[in-house]
């Protein structure tokens, strides 16, 4: 029995357009609530979020029966980390603060067991292999695991084209608040200098046959990064979707 088809990854070579969210709250019970809403992918924010590998494996558990992918960021690109992930029964990787292709070829190598990649060879142990119920998973592995690489400073959009060039990385994602805030305008991810050399890079990962994505957390930004062709585009977090309809539920009949 071979390693599970990972079909966001196919649907991202297809280039089907992949509508996600992101989920804040590191909890189990609200990533299983996520998986309802029909999004077509989910991301596990290691990053920003307070997360560690037992939440992150738990949100996996949670998403496993539902039509939603799961897509784990992790914190950095350190070979361990992601190889926890991918062991936890991760499918699909997130880095952010890529800036360079020896970079990116380093996050492809921690992707993939020797003699090509240094994954460690340990996955019989964890939900990857589903506890060595898939006798087939070492060999056929690689081929099912998704990186996506995030662009998000202006040494990244530099490097763009060397990154682009990297075989093994399936997506690129540009990372609008941090860019911003590298480029001077702190956060101010609705510049235009921003929203040009944000567009010029989605055009760029298209041209180049990756999937470029991106997260949007205004209807203005949203619409802005879907009509500049982004493919795998975030459109919320869960955290923001909670606090911005509680906060209008208690304004609505506290001024009834």
């Amino acid at each position: 029995m071979p390693a599970p088809k990972n079909t966001f990854k196919q649907a991202l070579a297809d280039g089907e357009k992949q509508i996600g969210c992101w989920m804040s709250f590191a909890d189990g019970q609200v990533a299983e609530i996520m998986g309802t809403a029909g999004f077509d992918w989910l991301v596990i924010d290691g990053e920003h979020a307070p997360n560690d590998i037992r939440s992150i494996r738990d949100q996996l558990i949670a998403l496993q029966a539902s039509p939603s992918h799961p897509v784990v960021r992790v914190p950095i690109g350190e070979t361990w980390m992601i190889k926890q992930v991918l062991d936890a029964g991760a499918q699909n990787v997130l880095v952010p603060m890529v800036e360079s292709g020896d970079q990116a070829r380093e996050l492809v190598r921690a992707c993939t067991y020797p003699p090509e990649g240094t994954r460690g060879v340990g996955a019989a142990g964890g939900r990857a292999t589903m506890f060595a119920s898939i006798p087939d998973y070492i060999p056929t592995a690689d081929e099912q695991i998704c990186l996506l690489v995030q662009v998000e400073s202006r040494a990244g959009l530099a490097a763009l084209e060397d990154i682009l060039a990297v075989e093994g990385v399936d997506g690129v994602f540009i990372g609008p608040a941090d860019l911003s805030t590298d480029m001077g305008f702190k956060g101010n991810s609705a510049a235009p200098e921003v929203r040009e050399a944000i567009a010029d890079a989605i055009a760029r990962i298209r041209a180049a046959g990756k999937a470029p994505g991106i997260l949007g957390v205004t209807e203005e930004a949203t619409q802005s990064y879907h009509d500049m062709g982004a493919q795998f585009l975030a459109v919320g977090i869960d955290v923001l979707v909670l606090a911005q309809n509680a906060r209008a539920l208690s304004k609505r009949w506290k001024d009834a």
